[in-house]
């Protein structure tokens, strides 16, 4: 038995919802994608969004032209407006990117992603500069300085890997970033840059090198950023891949790492935001779709805000296409929800946390306890994993708690209960038996939205001492949020459950 203090050790932060990843950032002119991030919105509320391709051709932002002998450039904000509208429509804000390169900017043909995103340094790093301050100067002009203040400004991605940035020349990155952050700050000097958004994988002298630099020569640095993956390398099938986990405790571990790389360095005390994280970094690894990966990721989820101030889910919704158009509805993609808004078991992760309290009450290697203002005690459980996926048996564990549940609570406790496991909110296992359709009809759809739906039991527990005690088997795979409050027992006097079909009491047919 655990028992559990009344009084808080802490509060809970919104590091866990502050980011969540997308696709490209044009992808946001398609309904699909607009449906799926209102309904995220709706029920988790994610403050901020993280995608590529801001600066892309598929944006349509640098367009370069030739007028009285000279080279002129004319820049474009028809799709820009467009989605950052429609991100601020449903309450979420730009964690804006600056990447990929324009084509007519670009000093090569090198391409990354289905989509063919440039990653070559610009040719002429003027213009680069220009064409960041005249983005940065139109947001403040259409959306408030105020309001663009808080929209951080992270410059490229992953610039270690030979994918993403040509060569992975760091010197040449150190140059982008010098004349990316000076523009920005030539805007205004309150507007947040930030980088180098380092791959898991990024050789360990690439931080402390970036703090060198920065310091060397001035440049501004108002957060530093990184991503975190815990897979192995990728085993291709021919569509999809499997791969290997490393413990999720590895997540975490990466997501501290800049704090303890940057020590004794001028960048020491900066914000730390996780801009990507994920288990698997392939948008093709059926993992992802599994009620297993809601329970390797819980403990990383409910205690990632102790060593980061945002870790960022890559991505919240299939809609996505870095390896390509997916060719089935569950395809491995990193979305917490399908196309079509099924939702996954990770997305009711997210959802549980949505409704857990600012008070954390305790915190444990299976669970998180947490209170709100009015005093109801959510409880989100988990059962351990073993990253192999070994789990003997049928994987049951047991967590039992002594729960607080107020002074208000004279008799009883009023007990909600959500489950998540290989047979309940995991439409996954539905769409396997019906024989993994890669375009469900319409029916079929029905079929998979409603067994995306958690299960939910409720009962009423004793108090005692202003406390009951919460017994918990949970099955393989599982995570649960269980909400208690106390019972104020408004049942009539008169009131007989024994005569609901209108029979006489016994008291009244005694003469």
């Amino acid at each position: 038995m655990i028992r559990v203090p009344a009084e808080p050790v802490g509060r809970l932060g919104a590091a866990w919802r502050q980011c969540v990843g997308t696709g490209r950032l044009e992808l946001a002119l398609r309904r699909d994608y607009l449906d799926s991030l209102a309904l995220l919105q709706q029920e988790i509320g994610f403050r901020h969004i993280r995608g590529h391709g801001l600066l892309s051709d598929g944006m349509g932002v640098h367009r370069p032209y030739e007028y009285g002998g000279a080279r002129q450039v004319r820049h474009s904000f028809t799709y820009v407006d467009q989605v950052i509208d429609a991100c601020l429509e449903l309450r979420i804000r730009p964690f804006l990117e600056l990447g990929f390169m324009p084509q007519e900017l670009a000093s090569g043909e090198q391409t990354v992603f289905w989509w063919q995103g440039n990653v070559t340094p610009p040719r002429s790093y003027k213009e680069w500069g220009e064409l960041v301050g005249a983005v940065m100067a139109h947001l403040v002009d259409r959306y408030g300085l105020e309001e663009v203040r808080g929209w951080p400004v992270e410059v490229w991605n992953e610039p270690d890997l030979t994918d993403i940035w040509e060569g992975a020349d760091e010197s040449a990155y150190h140059r982008l970033y010098e004349v990316s952050a000076h523009a920005v700050k030539e805007v205004d000097a309150g507007l947040q840059v930030g980088g180098p958004a380092l791959s898991p994988g990024a050789d360990k002298g690439w931080l402390i090198r970036f703090a060198q630099f920065a310091e060397r020569r001035s440049v501004p640095v108002d957060f530093v950023s990184r991503h975190a993956y815990t897979s192995g390398p990728a085993q291709h099938v021919p569509i999809g891949v499997h791969q290997t986990l490393a413990p999720a405790s590895g997540l975490l571990d990466q997501f501290a790492a800049p704090r303890r790389s940057l020590e004794g360095t001028g960048l020491a005390r900066l914000p730390v935001h996780i801009t990507e994280f994920n288990s698997s970094y392939r948008p093709d690894n059926a993992i992802h779709d599994t009620a297993f990966h809601a329970a390797y990721l819980a403990p990383v989820v409910a205690g990632g805000g102790e060593v980061a101030d945002s870790f960022s889910y890559w991505t919240f919704s299939d809609v996505f296409e870095e390896a390509g158009v997916p060719t089935a509805l569950f395809h491995g993609g990193f979305g917490l929800l399908t196309h079509r808004q099924v939702r996954k078991p990770a997305y009711h992760l997210y959802a549980f946390m949505a409704r857990m309290g600012d008070e954390v009450l305790a915190r444990g290697a299976d669970h998180l306890v947490s209170r709100h203002p009015d005093g109801r005690v959510t409880v989100l459980a988990w059962t351990p994993v073993d990253e192999t996926g070994r789990t003997p048996g049928p994987g049951r564990h047991t967590l039992r708690l002594s729960v607080p549940v107020g002074a208000q609570a004279r008799g009883t406790a009023f007990v909600r209960r959500s489950t998540v496991d290989e047979e309940h909110g995991n439409a996954w296992t539905v769409w396997r038996h019906m024989g993994s359709p890669r375009s469900p009809r319409p029916a079929q759809l029905d079929v998979l939205h409603e067994a995306a739906e958690p299960a939910r039991t409720h009962l009423r527990l004793p108090v005692e001492e202003f406390r009951t005690d919460l017994r918990l088997t949970l099955a393989r795979h599982e995570i649960t949020l269980v909400e208690l409050s106390p019972v104020r027992d408004e049942t009539p006097p008169w009131w007989n459950e024994r005569r609901l079909l209108g029979e006489q009491s016994t008291e009244e047919l005694t003469p």
